[in-house]
Formats: C-alpha cells, structure tokens, sequence
C-alpha cells in the first residue's frame, strides 16, 4: 500500500513559529509531526510514502533523509511553486501503480482505523472514499444514506452534515483528468466530479481521536493530549534545577535548561531552550535556542 502526506502548506495561522520550520516539522511531545504521521501511516500497512514540500522544504529534506528509520520507503517530491492540494497530488502521478493510495493531510494527529477506511474503498468499488466524522465546526459535507457524497461547502452545514478528516483513498485514474502545472484544491476539484455525478463516498469515522495542529491553541492541545500519564515530558540532556517547578502540565525539549525558582506550567519547550532563574512560562511555545529572561503568559517566543 501506497500513501502521500500533504506537507506544502505555509502553516501561516501557525506564524511565527512556521517562520523558523514548516508546520510538519513542528514538535508535538518532542517528536515532529511528520514523523508521527510517517509512523502511523507505516503502522496500518503503508509501505511506500511520498511527501509534498514547499515552505522550508530543504528542512524537509534534511529531515527524511534518514526516512529509512521509519521502516518504510519515504520520497520527497519538492515544488518550487506551491500547487496546492489538488496539483500537489496530481504532481505524484507517476509514483503510484494500479491500486488505490492513501492521501493525508501532514498536520493532523488521529487513530482512525486506516485498514478498515482502505477495506471499505475496495469494498464499494469507490472513485474516491473521504474519510469523514461529526465535528460541528467544520461540518460542510452533505451525504445520503448510503454515504455518497452530494454537497460540499458553504450552505451544507445543515442537520447530518459532516466533517472532512483530511484522509482519503483514491483510485490511480481520478489523477487522468485533473490538471497539470496548475495549483488548486483538490475539493474543487471533487466539486466537479460531484457535478457530473462520479461516484465519491464517504467513510464515517467515529469512536477516534483527531486534532489538527493549524493553530497555536490546536498545536498546545495536541502536545497534551498525547503527554504521558503524569503530564510531564522531559527529552535527553535537559538540566532542571531542583528548585525550578513544572506544574500541571509541561513539554521540555531536548537539552533544555531551566534555572531555580524558574516555572513552566501548561507549555512547550522546544529544544535548547534556556529559562534564566525566576522566570515564569505559562500557556506559551518556546521555540529552539531561545534564551528567555523575562516572564511569558500566553505567547510565543522565537528568538
């Protein structure tokens, strides 16, 4: 089995911290998302992947370079001009074979069953499989009882609507008729074929978890809710004084620093971070090598 992470993206509610790295590489309990998403992709039976870039996408080549680590195939396809989602994919077209892929989006942490999702495509002899839930927000997708998709967009977020996950599955010959060297969204395009009644179905998932990490709230959120029991993740090489305090709950990343009478309660610590002695860190991001001197409530600190 085949799959694409959509890795292109300027994460640009993300800023400033996608100033520093792309939104994939971003840290969620000290390991980037990129390779949360590659290691779960791997887990339900994926062998070969191919992720898009863009922004930073020599970060992103630095990063998979040792995508062996992973055990599974990993190829990175740059785009000098971003494509968007539809012409992002349509730039893969000769990586995959016969049998349908599995597209996901880069910025999204979830368990949703892969293995069933790719075993329902082949069932119904789908075109296309959106992966779909109930998340009142974003609920913009019409279905029928069968679950053949009607509506997407403005207008659809009536009784029964749905969700997109950002996963689906796709057959090989849907990337025929899509448009070359063109950017655009791939639901604009599913708009097209919803139109002339193709046949795109969706999946619905429930009983999972999922975030997507396409703001600073979500990214902070994502860090919880995959903290280990005690609430507290330190990584290697850390020095934290013993009259430093961690409270609630805390993410420090590698060889950080954190001198007496210092607090971090409820945040992030990326790498390298240094918190001089007396300084309070409360519901905010750290990003690498910043040596912070003063206190920081609810923010975010690049440099």
């Amino acid at each position: 089995m085949k799959a694409m992470i959509l890795a292109a993206g300027g994460g640009t509610r993300l800023k400033p911290l996608t100033d520093l790295c792309p939104k994939v590489l971003m840290p969620v309990v000290n390991e980037p998302v990129l390779g949360r998403v590659i290691e779960f992709l791997g887990a339900h039976g994926v062998e070969e992947i191919i992720v898009n870039a863009h922004h930073h996408y020599q970060k992103m080549v630095d990063y998979l370079k040792e995508g062996n680590r992973f055990g599974v195939r990993v190829e990175i396809r740059i785009e000098k001009e971003i494509l968007g989602t539809g012409g992002g994919i349509k730039n893969t077209q000769d990586f995959w074979d016969q049998e349908p892929f599995i597209v996901m989006n880069g910025d999204i942490l979830t368990d949703i069953d892969l293995r069933r999702v790719y075993e329902y495509h082949l069932k119904h002899n789908n075109l296309i499989t959106m992966v779909l839930h109930d998340f009142p927000v974003h609920n913009k997708i019409k279905v029928d009882n069968e679950m053949n998709i009607l509506a997407i967009g403005p207008g659809t977020n009536v009784k029964g609507a749905l969700a997109f996950t950002g996963i689906q599955v796709i057959n090989p010959e849907v990337l025929d008729a899509m448009p070359e060297n063109k950017s655009y969204n791939i639901i604009t395009y599913y708009k097209k074929l919803i139109d002339i009644r193709k046949s795109i179905r969706g999946y619905l998932a429930t009983g999972h978890s999922w975030v997507d990490i396409g703001t600073i709230p979500d990214y902070m959120r994502s860090n919880f809710n995959l903290l280990p029991p005690e609430k507290i993740a330190i990584a290697q090489e850390c020095h934290i004084d013993p009259d430093a305090t961690l409270k609630e709950w805390a993410v420090i990343g590698k060889g950080c620093s954190i001198e007496k009478g210092a607090l971090v309660k409820r945040s992030v610590l990326w790498s390298d971070v240094v918190i001089r002695e007396g300084v309070k860190v409360v519901d905010s991001v750290v990003a690498s090598g910043v040596i912070l001197e003063k206190h920081l409530v609810g923010g975010v600190a690049i440099r």
